[in-house]
């Protein structure tokens, strides 16, 4: 069911785009003084989030294309894998949940060029000499090349148990590692990824989906999901003041990753993520210097929101 809706779906938008048709005029209804929308395939489900401009809006293909100039490069390894429809296709579900939706259009493509840094930095091959410079290779990888494990944890074998023979190795466009990702992430998309985690690598629509549920959802109950962080929607209680955690891009690093990026003071991980964001800030139109202050824009004092697992169970 789930692979027949992103079939029609992708079809649907492959047609509007090839008829020019980016921008629908929105349905509109009241629903207990609160306007709400219904914008087509992009934004679909009477939500006041599809009011706004949708993604298609303000980032097209051409932009898409500027972002990562060097994924299908004979030196890339997931030539022909990632493209801008998988992503819209993706982003249409999450659309009317306000990703990419919130606010007005500078909000908008600051989330947009947010999200697809975090993406660019975890899937980039680029290197300090490299052609078009290191930051021109995110989507270079659609999973991890030579794994050292399984990636398997028994601590989970009653709620995400292992497959015997698979591995739960990095893949997507943030990399889902570890059997009980795999089995959490499939649960929420009503896909089996627990028994195929390959499908993540196979099909670059899932991959998006399963990357910008992520940014949609909290890691663990009682903190905020990265899109809440970003859209200022997450409003810091006095422990998370003290803790120096504040609204906006530094934190999302610090719900996606935790102590492996923050509280770590200027590390090189923290400011490969903070440039992709950065240099798509600019190649989007919108300008680093709409990034924010220091702080904000870094993790580098932020007490972390999780501490990493370090379980001796795994394999």
């Amino acid at each position: 069911m789930e692979a027949k809706w992103l079939v029609l779906l992708t079809m649907a938008i492959m047609l509007a785009l090839a008829n020019g048709q980016e921008s629908v005029k929105p349905l509109v209804k009241i629903v207990k003084g609160k306007k709400l929308c219904d914008k087509g395939w992009e934004c679909k489900g009477w939500s006041q989030y599809c009011c706004n401009k949708t993604i298609s809006d303000y980032f097209q293909t051409y932009q898409f294309e500027n972002l990562f100039a060097k994924r299908n490069t004979p030196v890339a390894h997931a030539v022909g894998f990632w493209d801008y429809h998988s992503f819209i296709t993706a982003a249409a579900q999450y659309q009317p949940h306000g990703f990419g939706t919130t606010g007005g259009k500078l909000q908008s493509m600051k989330e947009v060029a947010a999200f697809l840094g975090h993406v660019g930095s975890k899937t980039s091959c680029g290197y300090g000499v490299a052609t078009g410079g290191p930051l021109a290779w995110g989507l270079c990888y659609n999973k991890e090349m030579s794994p050292s494990k399984l990636y398997c944890d028994d601590y989970y074998k009653y709620n995400y148990p292992c497959t015997p023979g698979v591995s739960y190795h990095g893949r997507g466009a943030l990399p889902i590692y570890w059997n009980y990702n795999y089995g959490e992430t499939g649960e929420a998309l009503k896909v089996d990824l627990l028994n195929h985690p390959e499908y993540i690598e196979n099909n670059a629509t899932l991959a998006f989906q399963a990357a910008i549920w992520r940014w949609m959802t909290p890691v663990k109950k009682h903190q905020p999901s990265a899109h809440d962080v970003f859209v200022g929607n997450w409003k810091p209680t006095k422990n998370d003041t003290l803790a120096k955690r504040v609204p906006g891009f530094g934190s999302t690093m610090n719900v996606l990753y935790g102590d492996q990026v923050c509280g770590q003071g200027d590390s090189e991980s923290m400011n490969n993520i903070i440039s992709h964001y950065l240099h798509y800030l600019d190649l989007m139109g919108v300008g680093r210097e709409e990034a924010g202050p220091h702080d904000v824009l870094t993790c580098e004092e932020q007490e972390p929101f999780s501490v990493s697992p370090s379980s001796v169970t795994s394999s």
